[in-house]
């Protein structure tokens, strides 16, 4: 039974939580946030403790592993203090806002021993994963394209784009591991950003791409983006190869289709935002966390992999605003 601690009790730490909670081989044991009674609230919810600083997370004896669902800015840090402490980490995406900082305390990350992954979650969303395990398998030859299609159902409010780090960093970075997951190292990234929210541009942001990433073997993957989908929350995959393609298309909650005099093979809309469209995800993510820690094997993705799709990200974001390729192996 692996005890485990969940740093934020904002949305995404309530998905851990519950995640932890409903694992047989795990137990919630401490929830800390600083404001309010945050930690408090979601703490009882599963019986466990709260407190409101990280500091008495890391000194707990009683906890094995932490989950960080903090801002941004404490991922480096919050990760630092408790693989320092002896206690695994699972770290929510991005691991900062730039490379830059990543370098910045490399020597102390370069002393951690205990296991550290990191929260691409769509890595283990089942759809995408069978996609991959049919590439992985030769089911469609050799693979030439993906595609990844990802769309919010509406634009956040501008006070968090002041602070996200923008598009490619806070949105594009899960398909950014993604893309890696599927082509390995990328060498170009070629990045067009969009504007159609007044009040994301004033904040300097972009609310919608389109990416062109190139592998080092000449694979290519297309991302699209958008803040905000009239449709809903737009999730789709495909990969292309010399013998077939693949697809994962987007989840609703029934397969139910409705035809009449006014529609045709109408279905219901899809799944509403991230909490449930890739509730299966957050799922399996902590189970693989779980087994690294408890057999001693890598977690997958890990630091490096973070770093990766963060570099991606500064070049897209150069990119983007320069209006020019960026190589990542010059």
């Amino acid at each position: 039974m692996l005890r485990i601690a969940v740093i934020g009790a904002g949305r995404i730490g309530h998905v851990h939580a519950r995640s932890v909670a409903n694992h047989p081989q795990a137990q919630l044991v401490l929830v800390c946030d600083p404001i309010g009674d945050a930690a408090e609230k979601l703490a009882t919810q599963y019986g466990a403790r709260s407190c409101k600083e990280a500091d008495e997370v890391f000194t707990d004896p009683e906890v094995d592993a932490v989950i960080i669902g903090s801002p941004t800015h404490l991922h480096l840090p919050q990760l630092i203090a408790a693989a320092k402490a002896g206690k695994a980490v699972l770290c929510e995406k991005p691991v900062a806002q730039e490379v830059s900082q990543v370098e910045a305390v490399q020597a102390d990350l370069d002393q951690i021993t205990t296991p550290v992954m990191f929260g691409f979650n769509r890595r283990f969303d089942p759809s995408f994963a069978a996609v991959k395990k049919g590439v992985d398998e030769g089911a469609i030859g050799d693979l030439e394209q993906l595609t990844i299609i990802s769309r919010d159902p509406s634009a956040p409010p501008a006070s968090y784009i002041k602070v996200s780090g923008g598009i490619f960093r806070d949105m594009t970075i899960h398909d950014f591991d993604m893309a890696r997951n599927f082509l390995g190292d990328i060498v170009e990234v070629n990045a067009s950003g969009q504007n159609f929210v007044p009040e994301i541009k004033a904040e300097g942001d972009f609310d919608a791409a389109v990416v062109v990433l190139t592998a080092a073997d000449g694979k290519v993957a297309t991302i699209i983006n958008n803040r905000r989908c009239a449709s809903g929350y737009d999730q789709r995959l495909e990969a292309a190869g010399s013998k077939g393609a693949l697809f994962a298309e987007n989840v609703r909650p029934s397969t139910v289709r409705l035809n009449n005099a006014e529609v045709t093979n109408a279905e219901a809309p899809y799944l509403d935002f991230f909490l449930e469209r890739y509730e299966a995800a957050y799922t399996h993510e902590l189970g693989a966390f779980i087994e690294a820690v408890t057999t001693g094997s890598d977690p997958r993705p890990n630091l490096q992999d973070a770093v990766e799709a963060l570099r991606i990200a500064d070049a897209a974001t150069t990119s983007a605003h320069e209006g020019h390729p960026v190589r990542l192996d010059a």
